[in-house]
């Protein structure tokens, strides 16, 4: 990743928000034009969007599937009308806080119980994925770590945003019943934020 790429990918971001209210808007190889080669270049990402400091909206991949440039693109549009709360509306787009966050590939936890996964978790630099035979997924970005500091109560939050029973998360998770088909991954990101 080139070092300079933030604020490009954050202008990106802002950009794909700000042109998407019209009947037409630019697609993302219009937006992309005289883009720099890195940003063709496959990449996860997830872009967050806040208003002093309250979100607006959060939307991202975990796999790179599709060109850098491409998938600010598609996360800053789909983060914009994030369906958990209201569409920003265009005369929101130039006090928004604008956060592109490029994922490392995810790699797997050794856990089959809760007392692994707590130990091996680095608070402050582990995004976090949750998943199972039945269905159930979440993720937490690093970020998330700031409101929630404690590795128990990240993931007792990750489990509760992912739908599992309340049984498993609603008490200690040292000794809870480890889901069947529970896996557990881990990723970091890089992230780039433009204020207002």
């Amino acid at each position: 990743m080139e070092p300079n790429l933030g604020p490009v990918l954050t202008a990106l971001a802002r950009s794909a928000v700000a042109t998407s209210f019209g009947p037409r808007p630019p697609g993302a190889a219009e937006l992309l034009a005289d883009a720099p080669t890195a940003l063709g270049e496959r990449a996860a990402t997830f872009v967050t969007l806040d208003r002093d400091g309250v979100l607006r909206g959060c939307i991202g991949t975990l796999i790179a599937v599709r060109p850098l440039g491409f998938d600010v693109v598609r996360n800053a549009r789909l983060a914009a009308k994030d369906p958990r709360l209201p569409a920003v509306a265009a005369d929101e787009v130039s006090g928004l806080t604008v956060k592109v966050s490029v994922l490392s590939p995810s790699e797997p936890l050794a856990a089959q119980d809760f007392p692994t996964l707590l130990d091996g978790l680095r608070p402050g630099v582990d995004g976090l994925v949750l998943k199972d035979l039945d269905g159930h997924r979440a993720t937490f970005l690093p970020s998330v770590w700031a409101n929630q500091p404690d590795p128990e109560r990240f993931v007792a939050a990750l489990l509760r945003k992912g739908g599992w029973p309340r049984r498993i998360w609603d008490g200690g998770l040292r000794s809870a019943p480890w889901p069947k088909g529970l896996t557990a991954e881990r990723y970091g990101t890089t992230d780039y934020v433009s204020a207002p």
